[in-house]
């Protein structure tokens, strides 16, 4: 039995399903398509993060494919009616990283609304902008607005309630009535009503044909001025170009951006140069502890499929 993993996974999930099947590892297989489709030909399983695109070629490339582990949440890269066209299982790691995601949120939001941490070298060269970073903003009474109200989004909402924010969220998967709205103590709003009101706006909604383009230069003008973005969820969700143009029109005060259309962002991009941006490189659920617990739970749900015991 072949397990072939193509993206990075913490060593000790790696040897626990190695003391059980014979595994080829290789955390840059993904960068390479030829030796990825070689790979699979006797593969049973396959566990991939983001950058592994799991389409047609692939699963016509490993015949005796039985499921497919996702070191993550997010499913855009898998061909998913292929895979249950094949009766392959697709396990994704729900769950496993969102505590390194809400924190990413918060900190993030913390440091944008603060606005005071960019300047250490001026400070370190005898400069003192004390003036000029002195204005910042408390999170305290703001109102964070949360696209998106799943794992996540809830754990998200329960740290900015511990910094005394007002937490609002839209999911038109939950219906107004739902006990997780009263269990939360978050008030649902529809979206344009979410994104006049809230002073945060934090996305954790999947990439798919309705959310493609879902805020875009409409939809960004309709936020609350001075308001803060930060995207976590798919680049493919905000018009990068209409984002940059809020940005440097001040019509928002930030944005915390950890993934984009095109990974890595190619030059050129709108988004190169922004005021009060801060870009991260896909890494807002990736942390030592989250690593741990999402290799953890995909081995155990890889095994699991093939009949494993580890």
């Amino acid at each position: 039995m072949l397990i072939v993993i193509s993206e990075f996974m913490d060593e000790a999930a790696v040897r626990a399903l190695s003391a059980r099947c014979t595994v080829r590892y290789e955390p840059d297989l993904a960068d390479r398509r030829g030796d990825l489709l070689a790979a699979c030909a006797d593969a049973d399983a396959l566990i991939v993060r983001n950058r592994t695109q799991v389409d047609a070629a692939v699963l016509a490339a490993t015949p005796r494919l039985r499921a497919v582990g996702r070191l993550g949440v997010g499913l855009d890269n898998i061909d998913l009616p292929g895979c249950a066209a094949r009766g392959v299982q697709v396990l994704p790691a729900t769950g496993a990283n969102a505590r390194a995601v809400a924190e990413y949120v918060v900190g993030t939001l913390l440091l944008l609304l603060r606005g005071a941490y960019g300047q250490s070298a001026d400070v370190a060269g005898g400069k003192w902008p004390r003036n000029a970073l002195s204005n910042g903003l408390e999170a305290e009474h703001r109102t964070l607005g949360i696209v998106g109200f799943g794992g996540i989004g809830r754990l998200t909402a329960r740290l900015a309630q511990g910094l005394d924010m007002t937490v609002v969220a839209h999911d038109p998967m939950l219906a107004d009535d739902a006990p997780v709205w009263q269990e939360s103590g978050v008030r649902p709003m529809a979206l344009d009503a979410l994104l006049a009101d809230s002073d945060a706006v934090t996305l954790h909604l999947p990439l798919t044909p309705r959310t493609a383009g879902l805020f875009d230069a409409a939809r960004l003008a309709s936020m609350k001025p001075g308001a803060i973005l930060i995207n976590t969820a798919r680049g493919g969700v905000v018009d990068e170009a209409a984002l940059a143009a809020a940005l440097r029109s001040g019509a928002l005060r930030g944005a915390a951006i950890d993934v984009f259309d095109q990974e890595p962002l190619p030059a050129g991009s709108p988004l190169a140069d922004v005021p009060n941006a801060v870009l991260t490189p896909h890494i807002a659920g990736l942390t030592q502890e989250a690593n741990v617990r999402v290799s953890t739970l995909v081995a155990q749900r890889v095994a699991d499929a093939l009949g494993l015991t580890l």
